[in-house]
């Protein structure tokens, strides 16, 4: 009986002082949070894709490095105007294709990938550990509330109530921004990474 009265202690003991470091970091995901809402809404401006053009400079592309011009090749890569991400890989890659490195615009792509990736990684982790964050939040002060309870202490009982109310709120609110911006920046890179792959298959075929 002693054993368990002394685990049940410590239980509780490290499940109360879990709770101040639990809200601190739900605040900090969910204002983190808020500024990837400005970020996002940043990058939705300068988004801008032309078809004709990614056609054009890739078949330009071709026809020069097919006549070994790999300067004009190079030349036609920086004129290339598509998404940020697409026309920053467009300008590394002319650089390999200046110096008829074609081998190595491979790695240069799936180093875009991966860069793309941990993009989305800042957004995923808010979606998947906030919501576990606002759980905590609840639990935790059901403990002190149902004390409160059995004491006849209404104020300790609502004011434990309001935490756990206001965290589940929270980690779902920054959650919510997460899985958002994961699901839209996700369709974004999808098609920045097919336009990349365009590329990449332009220069493979001479290459």
């Amino acid at each position: 009986m002693v054993i368990s009265s002394s685990l049940n202690g410590i239980l509780y003991t490290f499940s109360a002082s879990l709770l101040y470091p639990v809200i601190i970091v739900l605040l900090g995901l969910t204002a983190h949070s808020l500024i990837l809402i400005g970020e996002f809404l940043s990058e939705y401006a300068r988004r801008h894709r032309d078809v004709r053009n990614l056609e054009t400079c890739c078949l330009d592309v071709r026809e020069q490095v097919g006549k070994g011009a790999f300067a004009k090749a190079a030349d036609s890569l920086r004129d290339l105007r598509q998404n940020f991400m697409v026309t920053a890989f467009a300008k590394s890659a002319a650089d390999h294709v200046e110096k008829s490195t074609m081998a190595s615009i491979e790695w240069l792509s799936q180093e875009y990938e991966i860069m793309m990736a941990k993009r989305l990684e800042q957004t995923r982790i808010i979606a998947t550990i906030a919501p576990m964050l606002g759980l905590m939040g609840t639990l935790i002060p059901l403990g002190p509330a149902l004390i409160g309870l059995s004491q006849g202490n209404i104020e300790q009982l609502a004011n434990n109530l309001m935490i756990a109310f206001a965290t589940t709120v929270v980690g779902l609110f920054a959650g919510t921004i997460g899985y958002v911006l994961t699901q839209v920046r996700k369709r974004w890179y999808w098609q920045d990474m097919a336009d990349i792959d365009y590329i990449l298959d332009t220069l493979e075929v001479q290459a």
